[in-house]
């Protein structure tokens, strides 16, 4: 194996260890006898299969001397932005903390606008924006048409009593 193929093949262990968490994680999903054929395992069971199969296929090219040097744009790419990874970390920490207490729609924004900064957006009201109006919009799918309820936040649970309908 060649030195410069050691990058692609920790990339294609990381995957294939990534699919296997994920089948670990899917056998121990409870499931009740509620479900005929398909239950809650199903998409779980097919991300995993395909993970496992993607991050073997990586390991076998990176064994045949890997797939990025021959990239230019891996080639031309320079040192990592710090900068840019802080704000994707940031967006998703404060998803995190903020998912709990302020909701979906606000955590999701905020992630929204730190993600689109650490893309070099200079723009953060507008982000803020388009953030709300997509986060909202992902929210009220899932609870009134898919009937999944995300739980609803500050902001969810204002427009839903605007809406005269119930806070879930």
């Amino acid at each position: 194996m060649k030195h410069a193929a050691l990058p692609d093949l920790t990339v294609g262990l990381a995957v294939t260890a990534l699919g296997v968490l994920t089948a670990w994680l899917t056998w121990v999903i409870p499931v009740t006898p509620v479900y005929a054929v398909v239950g809650p395992k199903l998409v779980p069971a097919v991300v995993a299969a395909a993970l496992v199969v993607l991050g073997l296929l990586l390991c076998g090219s990176a064994l045949r001397g890997g797939w990025s040097a021959k990239l230019p744009e891996v080639q031309d790419a320079g040192p990592p932005n710090l900068v840019s990874i802080g704000w994707l970390c940031l967006g998703m920490v404060l998803n995190l903390v903020l998912i709990v207490p302020l909701g979906f729609a606000i955590g999701a924004a905020v992630q929204f606008v730190c993600t689109a900064r650490a893309f070099g957006s200079r723009a953060p009201l507008r982000d803020a924006i388009i953030a709300l109006i997509v986060s909202l919009g992902a929210f009220f799918l899932f609870v009134e048409a898919l009937g999944v309820n995300i739980g609803a936040g500050v902001l969810e649970g204002a427009i839903l009593r605007a809406l005269g309908q119930e806070v879930p």
